[in-house]
């Protein structure tokens, strides 16, 4: 049996739990979960924990996650993206590049958003987008985000007095890049919305290193998997026995989480306590 992390590329029109069960399938194990949903109209980087795996996917959950989009201006929708029909349609020719730039540094940084409607924010124990398409209205709370990076990839292009143009994000987990598509398209007064999402980086993990969901899996073993979300440290035998019976080891790190690593295997995650680690999460030998 195998244990890990798998990256897929997500088709379009999928939704996360379409490539959980896929994967169930393909990899021979019901054991398996994912680290972050993807909306259906999105592709990229979907990291998936099998057997093992699964335990290190809560720790994927408060990563920063890096995205690409295309975001069409002169439209606002009630889903803030292409999957609702068009709410209102403005005007957008006389939108230049320069304005586009002064919005997309303003939305740069500490941020409150306030969700997209139609989200899976839950509202007194229901889902927002069950709530609107029962055609009642929802109040959402901002949440606070950080936007790391935010850059203007292409030029404008404008067309039926719309303007599409690319851009790239950086940001913290908990961000909705449709909801800054309709805050851009409110900043400028004519309204926007996202028609294509990619995502590209969960935490350390890149989409280049996945694979179609048609294409045979590669797994990330779970000692190199947990040393790309923790420092990581070699123990001893002594140290593993230890950690296995629930007691504390000593190690000179000032790390407040580490992985740690014996012959290759991962042996448990760690947090601080005074001048001793003790065990988070602990792995099974793998067979």
């Amino acid at each position: 049996m195998q244990h890990g992390l798998v990256l897929i590329d997500k088709p379009q029109d999928w939704t996360s739990f379409d490539v959980v069960a896929k994967m169930r399938g393909i990899l021979g194990t019901k054991k398996v979960g994912h680290g972050g949903t993807l909306d259906p109209l999105a592709t990229g980087l979907l990291v998936l924990g099998a057997n093992q795996g699964t335990k290190l996917l809560q720790f994927l959950l408060g990563q920063d996650k890096a995205y690409t989009a295309t975001v069409r201006l002169g439209q606002s929708t009630l889903s803030d993206d292409s999957q609702s029909e068009a709410l209102e349609t403005k005007d957008a020719s006389g939108v230049t590049a320069d304005q586009i730039d002064k919005v997309i540094s303003s939305l740069t940084g500490p941020l409150d958003q306030i969700p997209s409607s139609v989200s899976a924010k839950k509202i007194d124990g229901v889902r927002a987008y069950d709530l609107v398409r029962q055609g009642k209205e929802v109040d959402l709370k901002p949440k606070s985000i950080a936007i790391r990076e935010f850059t203007r990839t292409s030029q404008p292009r404008h067309h039926d007095g719309l303007v599409d143009f690319d851009i790239s994000v950086k940001c913290s987990s908990g961000t909705y890049i449709r909801a800054l598509a309709r805050d851009m398209g409110q900043a400028l007064e004519v309204g926007g919305h996202l028609i294509e999402l990619r995502r590209t980086e969960v935490a350390s993990f890149l989409i280049g290193d996945a694979t179609a969901i048609t294409e045979e899996p590669r797994w990330v073993s779970l000692a190199d998997a947990a040393s790309k979300l923790f420092p990581s440290f070699e123990i001893s035998g002594d140290q593993e026995r230890d950690l296995r019976h629930g007691k504390k080891i000593e190690l000179e790190s000032a790390e407040p989480e580490i992985a740690l690593i014996r012959e290759q295997q991962l042996i448990a995650l760690a947090t601080k306590t005074g001048s001793q680690y003790k065990s988070i999460a602990v792995f099974q030998e793998e067979q």
